[in-house]
């Protein structure tokens, strides 16, 4: 009978460890969690990382594929949640970079980015890996013009196509129709669609908080049209930049004239853990609501080491372009429907509980600090003496918190893996949650779960946990060493969210391009969200700070001869205090 008893137990317990680890996901968190690809470009330098850029999301037959920079394949998703990777019986040597998608009918197209002839693919079942050329397309460029990341269009109320390209500090944005009838070779002379304008733009301006003097680069060109007016988006001004975001012009023509849109950028992150929104795609998904896909910076073993982000996006009512960033790196709930104004509501509410918070590891490598594991900053880290299983870094909540959602990132330290072997390149690992720091509970186990490389693994528990102490257990990564670079814990507090900042100014510098921001700081706020727009009730762009960080600030990302206004709010383990009075300025 005790071995009956024991052996029921054992599937009693196996059973609710599946219940864990395959809980039906609602809520994703950037950067999205997908099998980022170690890549052979690698090789030449003898750097090892993994990375993903220049993402394409293309809504195809109610379905979803993803196609990010030189990652060999590509991903396909149902639900947006759950992303599938894929390799195609076609595929160039060289791989794809920055990649143009278009679906049309029952078709989806795919192209490299190129200064050379490279054929059109299509796929009419792009979920089985099987892709066909189009074409040989012969671009007739200039061998330093392109196409460069292109994009593919097609106008649905002409039937006409369209090639958009460029990715210079010289060179403008390109356009040109394309020729259906001639397997989509050009019809007429490729022309300038527009020119970067940093004087007069100053989100354009180059490096850190737009702060280095350097020509800016354009890049990543994606047409949207809506409502009859089509909107050319473009990225800038640097992928390795925090300030990297998507901008665009608007025309009645696909080939323009364009008129630079006075609320730009569009999509912009400039603080926060993950920085960075520039070169994406608008794509709409199956209940209409809009999205905007970009690129956020790593840079800690390579400048091109990114990983990718989504963000709710739309146009209101007077046909301005939007991609919502506020809390752009917290969870979101994956909508079910049409979501109503700005998608303030796919927010899930659950807040940063491990900003800061001590942590205590199993073993520390050399001067690594745990710290860094707990400071927003996806490029500081810890590594652990040895990669074994068993190893634990452990985060002290300092009061009890219901956690909802924790996330793991990984960093490639002094790694050797240069190719993608599934049976080697895999992350798994335990979460476990206490409340006195003694007895344990395991709230989330990717050991049962079918092997699988998740760099920024995201992980909503089947039900929130009260816990002060979260314990994050070592199984395996591919890597000589393991490290991560942050373990972020999501959920909420039980105690007051804090209080609306007070004294906050806003005063415009004679370059126009630039405003001093000043706010009293709140005693238990963890950070701030500074939202600002080009009316009271537009206040699309977001810049966070942390309570740590200085309560005064130069942002450098107006536009020459255009009136803002600016609110602050700010926030803490349990919750978001009521938004400022808008102010503005002229």
């Amino acid at each position: 009978m005790i071995w009956i008893f024991r052996s029921l137990l054992i599937i009693i317990l196996s059973c609710c460890t599946l219940h864990i680890s395959y809980a039906q996901q609602s809520t994703y968190c950037n950067p999205m969690d997908i099998d980022y690809k170690y890549n052979f470009e690698q090789l030449n330098e003898k750097v090892s990382y993994r990375s993903g850029a220049d993402p394409v999301i293309i809504n195809h037959k109610s379905e979803y594929f993803l196609f990010v920079t030189i990652s060999g394949g590509y991903w396909h998703s149902k639900d947006m949640l759950n992303w599938k990777y894929l390799t195609a019986n076609r595929w160039p040597f060289e791989d794809m970079c920055a990649p143009a998608a278009a679906s049309v009918n029952d078709t989806l197209f795919l192209f490299q980015s190129t200064f050379e002839s490279r054929p059109i693919l299509y796929s009419v079942a792009p979920e089985k890996g099987i892709w066909e050329f189009y074409n040989r397309w012969t671009p007739r460029l200039p061998k330093d013009i392109g196409p460069w990341d292109p994009a593919l269009f097609h106008d649905p109320d002409t039937n006409r196509w369209f090639m958009y390209w460029g990715s210079s500090n010289v060179y403008p944005i390109f356009g040109a129709e394309l020729d259906h009838s001639k397997k989509l070779a050009f019809k007429d002379q490729y022309k300038a669609m527009f020119w970067l304008n940093q004087y007069e733009h100053g989100w354009e301006r180059f490096g850190p908080n737009h702060s280095d003097p350097f020509k800016p680069f354009t890049e990543g060109a994606w047409m949207t049209k809506h409502n009859g007016k089509y909107y050319l988006q473009y990225g800038a001004p640097g992928t390795e930049y925090n300030v990297y975001a998507n901008g665009t012009y608007v025309a009645n023509d696909p080939l323009g004239p364009f008129t630079y849109a006075p609320y730009n950028p569009v999509s912009y992150k400039p603080g926060g853990f993950a920085t960075g929104a520039g070169h994406g795609n608008t794509f709409q998904d199956n209940h209409g609501n809009y999205w905007n896909t970009g690129t956020s910076w790593i840079g800690l073993n390579w400048a091109m080491e990114r990983r990718i982000v989504q963000h709710p996006a739309g146009f209101d009512k007077d046909g301005h372009m939007f991609a919502n960033t506020r809390f752009g790196d917290f969870p979101h709930k994956m909508p079910d429907k049409k979501w109503t104004g700005k998608g303030d509501e796919l927010f899930a509410g659950w807040m940063l509980l491990s900003y800061k918070k001590p942590v205590v590891v199993s073993t520390t490598l050399d001067t690594m600090s745990a710290s860094k594991i707990t400071d927003e900053n996806p490029r500081t880290f810890w590594a652990a003496k040895q990669n074994k299983p068993g190893e634990t870094l452990t985060i002290d909540l300092q009061k009890e918190q219901e956690v909802k959602a924790v996330q793991v990132n990984y960093t490639d330290y002094k790694s050797d893996i240069y190719d993608n072997n599934p049976e080697k390149v895999y992350t798994q690992f335990k979460i476990l949650t206490s409340l006195d720091g003694k007895k344990w509970i395991i709230v989330s186990d990717l050991t049962s779960d079918p092997k699988r490389d998740r760099p920024c693994a995201y992980i909503e528990l089947t039900k929130p946990v009260r816990a002060r102490y979260v314990r994050y257990e070592h199984v395996h990564v591919a890597s000589p060493i393991l490290a991560i670079s942050e373990f972020r814990i999501f959920g909420n507090g039980f105690e007051k969210a804090p209080t609306t900042p007070k004294k906050f100014t806003a005063i415009r510098q004679k370059d126009q391009r630039n405003v001093d921001l000043t706010w009293e700081k709140v005693a238990d706020a963890v950070g701030y969200n500074i939202l600002w727009g080009i009316a009271p009730g537009k206040l699309y762009q977001t810049y966070q700070f942390w309570n740590d960080e200085p309560n005064t600030f130069e942002l450098r990302a107006l536009n020459v001869g255009v009136p803002y206004f600016f609110a602050i709010e700010s926030f803490n383990e349990n919750g978001v205090s009521v938004l400022s009075e808008v102010i503005g300025i002229k």
